[in-house]
């Protein structure tokens, strides 16, 4: 039996084991009824983390001390169907898996390396002692190929923290290598019923190749949450009335303004802990900054389909072509035929505006480079939904007795938008 698979610990059992217990599951199974978050003393025990398209890693507890293993190592990865990499990440995925522990918990965390090059981990956020610190050179020696080293410290505070490389750091957090990780609060005072993580990263992955490019500096073109791109992401399911919490962490070269639909949500916390309650206020846009954390809290009390996304909207599309000319307005059809004689295949696009890339991928009129996803992907209930990238969707739903994914939601008669004329020339 692998280490992976040795003593797997579930969430619940993680939560257990260091006095607070756990209500609800972190994918499909029972929901918990619709609550407030409890004040004062009532207090109740916080759910597990459901980290998009991931999992949460496995540890033993010896002696009073979680043991975690992280295992650094080249991967196969998946963006979406069509487009696969050589990447770097933990434990066979990029991000790596979450870890999950709660403030006061001594850990210890092995680190093996088998990159082909050394490495360290740096747990940003995290108040420990400096030799801990992660920082290769500085702290410690580099980690080489082979090595296991080990981390151990006590988590003194609560949040949404980060663990990510200090070593060729350029070159490995293009490759993919971060994660997250939570420390929940020994004593919840801001319970919440659904609680989600969400790695914010970007990719440089030219036309028909299968590794990322570390030299790329700001021109990416691919924008994934948990490495994944829409619509591959994992959309999140909640009951109508929940409390929900999104942990959202950024290791992109870009900041990201995070626009909820159907909801207004505070800005609760940041990689430094939680926002005291005078400093929140309600928004449906929140910035995440480069190489930081920001949590937010809503309550779900709108049914539907909510979109969720960057509201940069190049970052909810792949693979775009950012040195071309300007094709807006440009007739070009009478050229086709002209151009065709000497690239079989041609014809020309975005004279009317972008939207009619999906149709011609779609409808296999256009293919794509080999191992390139097109532009915009994903279909809804009433076509094209024209997004890829950094997008994904809140369903919340009255009366589920479970977090699968309960389809798209059908809007109860009279409230939603309808055609009353095709006349371009229409007053009403």
């Amino acid at each position: 039996m692998s280490e992976r698979d040795e003593t797997k610990v579930n969430r619940r059992q993680l939560l257990l084991a260091a006095g607070a217990g756990a209500a609800g599951a972190g994918g499909a199974g029972a929901v918990a009824a619709g609550r407030s978050a409890p004040t004062g003393d009532a207090l109740r025990p916080p759910v597990p983390v459901v980290t998009l398209n991931g999992r949460s890693l496995p540890y033993k507890l010896k002696s009073g001390v979680k043991e975690f293993h992280l295992i650094a190592e080249e991967i196969e990865h998946e963006f979406a169907p069509g487009t696969r990499i050589k990447a770097w990440g933990y434990n066979g995925s990029t991000p790596g898996p979450t870890i999950e522990a709660v403030e006061g918990d001594r850990v210890r965390i092995y680190v093996t390396n088998k990159l082909p090059e050394h490495t360290t981990v740096h747990w940003h956020g995290i108040l420990l002692p400096n030799g801990m610190d992660g920082v290769g050179g500085l702290n410690q020696p580099q980690i080489k190929p082979g090595e296991t080293y080990v981390y151990e410290f006590t988590l003194r505070e609560s949040g949404t923290r980060m663990y990510h490389p200090h070593a060729d750091e350029m070159v490995q957090s293009a490759m993919g290598m971060m994660g997250l990780f939570v420390i929940h609060p020994r004593e919840n005072r801001h319970a919440v019923d659904r609680d989600f993580a969400i790695m914010l990263h970007n990719w440089a992955v030219h036309p028909g190749t299968y590794r990322p490019d570390p030299s790329v500096m700001t021109d990416f073109n691919l924008w994934t949450f948990n490495g994944k791109v829409f619509p591959a992401i994992d959309h999140m399911i909640v009951r109508t009335g929940q409390r929900v919490r999104i942990r959202m962490a950024n290791m992109s070269m870009h900041d990201h303004p995070m626009h909820l639909h159907g909801a207004h949500f505070k800005v609760v916390g940041t990689d430094a802990g939680r926002i005291p309650e005078s400093a929140q206020w309600l928004m449906t846009t929140a910035l995440v900054p480069v190489g930081t954390t920001i949590d937010i809290e809503f309550d779900a009390k709108l049914p539907g389909d909510w979109a969720f996304h960057c509201h940069k909207s190049h970052h909810t599309m792949n693979a775009m072509g950012h040195d071309i000319p300007n094709p807006l307005g440009v007739k070009q059809r009478d050229l086709d035929p002209q151009i065709a004689k000497h690239l079989p295949g041609y014809f020309s696009m975005g004279e009317q505006g972008m939207a009619e890339h999906q149709v011609h991928t779609d409808m296999a009129f256009h293919d794509t480079p080999e191992n390139t996803l097109p532009m915009a992907m994903g279909q809804g209930p009433f076509g094209n939904l024209e997004m890829g990238g950094m997008m994904t969707i809140v369903k919340v739903r009255d009366g589920l007795r479970t977090y699968e994914d309960p389809g798209y939601y059908s809007a109860p008669a009279g409230t939603r938008a309808r055609r009353v004329s095709a006349d371009p020339d229409f007053k009403p």
